[in-house]
């Protein structure tokens, strides 16, 4: 009994411990929802205000950006009407002008008929005026002006070749003075050498025994050896001796080249030919770039003044001569003496130094470029972009009458270093026929009696027939005589051209 009245109050203190939990429980989640809901309508006022806060900010910066906008819109719609004002202004300016123009022009118009007129009667006055003269002469105008003419010439010809022959030997002899003094400082400062540089076409051999073994079996060697350089090789009887012939002196000096590496090896054969010859132009590269380098760091001209490949070129003339002369060492001395001048006469250092470097680079290639050299020079500096006076030079050296004053210093420096003692030479076949050519071409005159070529060619004397050629006449007889030799002859420096007229009157008393 009391266990059981022990279980049914155990049972009624828990059923009401778990209804006291509930209650208890439902009342805290009420709190609960309550205190969320204050929090949640407190946030929801708060976003509220912030809402109206950036709505009222971005209504005042809307009101901003309008007033600005009104404002720009209101500064450009001003500077609009400013340009539209100055544009109808010019446009009023302009139909002015142009009303201006179009009276101007018309009244030109009208001068130039008028002029057209007056000078419809003035060659109309003036051929009546002429018709008129020949009617009272009796003679045309052309007959008039020969008889003139003739007249003039007998009564003055005397008394113009004294005075022509005074004013030229004043003039000649001040000239000649200055000149002289000129270039005799000028040479004095420049130290050239006095030997002449010759390219050589020979190659010495140890013994004759090498010349079999160049030769080859069969002459496959030769062969081979003459095909890769495009030259001749000459084997002859000269003891320990071959000859190069080929008609470019770079392949020449490529075959020279070759072969002495052939000989210094010892082992010659196709193969071996092959490998020397390209031992042999990889060098020759070489000694030609160094060679134009070295040129122009002798006349101070700076490496980038000029194109690699143009300095490549300018080398190419270390083996080019002309009458024995080196062309590499005389572009050297042309420049030189061109810059010295250029300094006294005070024309443009620059240009003359630089011109007269280059102005032979054309025999470079002239042996495998078809054209004249002072073209085929005038193309390849204009390739490489030179200014147009330093081109000149090339053509201007070869020019009677050069345009520029650096033309003539050049020109004149190439004469110098061409005419100097031991500059060149020329073998005695070739001097005998140039004095033949020489005497020849001023023999070839009417009214010359006699010519003789005189030191070594730089003289021509020429004696005249007095009764067929006077006085006046043979100052002409003098200048076309130089003329044609310069048009027509090809020499070293300059000739003398000596005129000489006289009467011998003899007689014998018996």
């Amino acid at each position: 009994m009391w266990l059981l009245i022990a279980l049914y109050g155990g049972a009624v203190g828990i059923a009401i411990g778990f209804g006291v939990g509930y209650v208890a429980r439902k009342k805290i989640a009420v709190n609960q929802i309550g205190t969320a809901e204050a929090q949640a309508e407190k946030i929801l006022k708060e976003a509220e205000a912030e809402r109206q806060k950036f709505i009222i900010e971005g209504q005042e910066k809307a009101l901003k950006l309008i007033e600005e906008s009104k404002r720009e819109d209101e500064n450009r719609r001003q500077e609009l009407r400013v340009i539209k004002a100055k544009l109808e202004k010019g446009e009023q300016d302009y139909q002015q002008r142009m009303t201006e123009l179009q009276k101007r022009q018309d009244e030109l118009f009208q001068k130039n008929e008028k002029l057209e007129v007056a000078k419809t009667e003035i060659v109309k006055t003036r051929e009546e005026q002429l018709h008129k003269l020949e009617q009272i002469a009796g003679l045309t105008m052309e007959e008039a002006k020969d008889v003139v003419l003739k007249n003039a010439e007998n009564i003055m010809s005397e008394s113009f070749a004294s005075r022509m022959h005074k004013l030229a030997r004043t003039h000649y002899d001040e000239l000649e003075n200055k000149a002289r003094n000129m270039l005799s400082l000028i040479i004095q400062r420049v130290a050239a050498s006095h030997c002449v540089d010759t390219t050589t076409t020979n190659v010495v051999l140890p013994n004759d025994e090498m010349k079999g073994r160049i030769i080859g079996k069969e002459g496959r060697n030769i062969k081979a050896l003459e095909l890769l350089t495009g030259t001749e090789i000459i084997v002859d009887d000269t003891p320990e001796s071959i000859m190069i012939s080929g008609f470019s002196p770079i392949r020449r000096q490529v075959a020279k080249l070759a072969l002495e590496r052939l000989i210094e090896d010892g082992r010659i054969h196709p193969t071996k030919i092959e490998d020397a010859v390209d031992f042999a132009k990889k060098n020759l590269a070489k000694d030609i770039k160094k060679a134009g380098e070295d040129a122009l760091y002798e006349l101070g001209i700076p490496l980038t003044a000029f194109d690699p490949k143009l300095i490549q070129i300018l080398g190419r003339l270390k083996y080019r001569t002309s009458y024995g002369q080196s062309v590499l060492r005389h572009s050297i001395e042309v420049a030189q003496i061109a810059t010295l001048l250029a300094q006294e006469l005070g024309a443009d250092v620059a240009i003359c130094k630089r011109g007269g470097v280059l102005h032979d680079i054309g025999k470079a290639v002239d042996h495998d470029v078809q054209g004249a050299h002072p073209e085929i020079g005038y193309t390849i500096m204009k390739k490489f972009n030179l200014p147009e006076e330093i081109c000149y030079q090339s053509i201007g050296h070869h020019e009677d009458d050069p345009k520029t004053l650096e033309a003539i210093i050049v020109k004149a420096a190439d004469a110098i270093s061409g005419a100097r003692p031991g500059a060149r030479k020329a073998t005695y076949e070739h001097y005998i026929q140039r004095l033949e050519e020489l005497e020849k071409t001023a023999a070839s005159f009417p009214g010359v009696e006699k010519a003789y070529a005189i030191q070594a060619g730089r003289e021509v004397r020429v004696f005249v027939e007095p009764k067929a050629v006077d006085d006046f006449a043979a100052y002409r007889l003098a200048k076309d005589i130089a003329m044609k030799i310069e048009g027509e002859l090809t020499y070293p420096g300059e000739i003398k051209v000596n005129v000489i007229r006289e009467t011998r009157v003899i007689e014998y008393a018996r």
